[in-house]
């Protein structure tokens, strides 16, 4: 399988998924990208369109204490970020958007920590 097949695929999941999917100001969707390199991970309110807490594993607090960003660990940390700036905005409750990819691995993982950190899902 080429790669612009793999991205095609790819694209086609997402889509599938956001249709069921829909984040509102009580409940945003939190979405979740992932890079060979880093991990991205925000909390969007679908109906004005506005990113309400986000975090990486290029942020300041974590890239000190991190050696690599594309690992596990990394996305821990970034689940466990999130999940206190999203109690910083009030937010308790989210739709979990896994962006086309499967839920295992660094996408597992960064879920498992907000849940940990307080979120649900």
């Amino acid at each position: 399988m080429t790669s612009v097949e793999k991205i095609r695929k790819l694209r086609r999941r997402q889509q599938r998924v956001r249709q069921r999917i829909f984040g509102t100001l009580a409940r945003p969707r939190l979405n979740v990208f992932r890079s060979q390199s880093h991990i991205y991970a925000q909390l969007i309110d679908d109906t004005s369109g506005r990113t309400l807490a986000a975090a990486s594993s290029l942020d300041e607090r974590l890239r000190k204490s991190l050696k690599e960003g594309g690992t596990i660990e990394a996305a821990k940390a970034v689940g466990k970020l999130l999940a206190d700036r999203a109690k910083a905005v009030k937010v308790e409750a989210v739709v979990f958007d896994r962006g086309g990819r499967l839920y295992h691995g660094r996408i597992k993982a960064l879920a498992e920590a907000s849940r940990e950190s307080g979120l649900k899902f």
